[in-house]
């Protein structure tokens, strides 16, 4: 027997949403019309494909099982639609990007925005686990990522790398220093990235190469929260040179002996390459600046 269309689609943005309210929502419809349509799946097959409380929704093991199938089955759909565009220009459609740092894109966004107007571009934050995660479950249709990754599943394109810098407030004792050792950071409150982030797993690895102590002052996710921690004196940040920024609330120290680099990569799924909107975006990134 042939399965609905439109009771796959209720279950895939349910699951993808991990709501049934936020994917109502997202499709335009009413909570009970989503909630209607995944019971008749359920019941047609007699399966369960959510655990739900009054608070949340979580995948049972053939609900994670079926997503992974239906994820293949509406990027193909997406696929499908754009293949029937217009086929001189990307008139509309969207492009979403889970990025590390945004700043090593904005101006290849930018220039995209400016040429197609009529896609609509997201941008997702998150560390760079975070943002694969969104790429391999076609969440997201490319990623920018803090690391060097092998991978035959990805197209990979390198970006640059850079050296780690330290970063304190104006009223720090260091901030009339011009730069760092790493030895200055032993036992320093630091103000740390959530788990995951590399640029957190690559202080740790230089720190206890040397038999130096990582004293967290306060973990955060993300670097604006990171930046705004250090503004206020709670400790000291480290974050890649590239993505520091102008910021006068803070002195910038180079850490002169670490021997480690930031690298930056822009990835896609190989089977996802050829779409049009993901060809267009790396074509400008090829661009020269």
């Amino acid at each position: 027997m042939a399965v609905s269309h439109a009771q796959l689609k209720a279950f895939h943005a349910v699951a993808v949403a991990g709501s049934f309210t936020r994917a109502a929502e997202k499709l335009f419809l009413t909570q009970p019309a989503i909630s209607d349509q995944v019971r008749k799946l359920e019941e047609r097959f007699s399966v369960q494909l959510f655990n739900r409380n009054k608070r949340s929704v979580h995948l049972t093991d053939l609900g994670e099982r079926l997503l992974a199938i239906t994820q293949r089955l509406f990027v193909s759909e997406a696929e499908a639609f754009e293949l029937l565009q217009d086929s001189q220009a990307l008139q509309t459609g969207s492009l979403t990007l889970a990025v590390d740092a945004p700043v090593h894109v904005l101006p290849q966004i930018a220039r995209f925005c400016q040429r197609y107007p009529g896609i609509t571009v997201k941008i997702e934050t998150g560390n760079t686990d975070d943002s694969l995660g969104r790429l391999f479950s076609y969440q997201a249709d490319l990623a920018l990522i803090g690391r060097d990754i092998e991978d035959e599943r990805l197209l990979i394109v390198p970006l640059r790398d850079a050296s780690m810098v330290a970063f304190v407030s104006k009223s720090h004792p260091w901030a009339g220093r011009t730069s760092i050792h790493l030895a200055d950071l032993d036992d320093t409150p630091l103000v740390l990235r959530e788990t995951g982030s590399v640029t957190r797993q690559t202080l740790e690895e230089e720190m206890h190469a040397r038999g130096l102590r990582i004293r967290p002052a306060i973990q955060v996710e993300g670097r604006e929260a990171a930046r705004e921690a250090v503004v206020v004196g709670i400790g000291v940040g480290v974050v890649s040179a590239a993505e520091v920024g102008a910021d006068a609330r803070v002195c910038v120290l180079p850490i002169i002996d670490c021997q480690r680099r930031l690298t930056e990569n822009l990835v896609c799924l190989r089977e996802q390459q050829t779409r049009r909107v993901v060809a267009t975006f790396l074509e400008i990134m090829a661009e020269p600046a």
